[in-house]
């Protein structure tokens, strides 16, 4: 018997994303970010880099525990932008993750699609994405945490039981 495609999906409110803007583009540059902050013990889940349009500067985006959101953004302004020599920094402390769950996805096509498909639908904006082989997860505003959740439990055709906070 084949194992279903999406076999759940995860949901969580704890998380905060911090942004820095214009931090320079070379090697080393996300260690010396995310090097203090895993010396003081927080824990990082999503990180996406993405190349500013001058070249020389990137945006560096990652989610910490909400409950780390505070700390996490003092030690980036006192230590870490300081150490850069800039850079600006943004965080938003009100998102939520969620995360489409099963084997196989990376073989089957369009499970990505259908879900960002399923979530413009609902005018849903999607602020961060992060995929592995059995997961797809999104950074979207917290508000909306609730209806994406249904929509996308209705689009896939999944049982309440499979619905599980993280």
């Amino acid at each position: 018997m084949e194992e279903p495609l999406i076999s759940g999906i995860a949901f969580t409110k704890n998380e905060a994303k911090l942004t820095l803007l214009n931090t320079p583009d070379v090697p080393g540059v996300a260690s010396r970010i995310l090097g203090p902050i895993a010396d003081a013990n927080i824990e990082v889940d999503m990180i996406v880099q993405n190349v500013a349009p001058a070249g020389d500067y990137t945006d560096f985006t990652f989610t910490v525990a909400k409950g780390d959101y505070k700390a996490t953004k003092k030690l980036l302004e006192e230590t870490v932008i300081p150490d850069l020599g800039g850079g600006e920094l943004r965080g938003d402390d009100n998102i939520a993750k969620v995360s489409l769950v099963g084997v196989g996805m990376r073989s089957h096509a369009g499970v990505a699609s259908k879900m960002f498909r399923v979530l413009a639908d609902e005018n849903v904006n999607i602020r961060m994405v992060s995929t592995s082989e059995i997961k797809i997860s999104v950074v979207i505003d917290e508000k909306h945490m609730e209806l994406a959740v249904n929509a996308l439990h209705k689009a896939f055709g999944l049982d309440k039981a499979d619905i599980e906070s993280e």
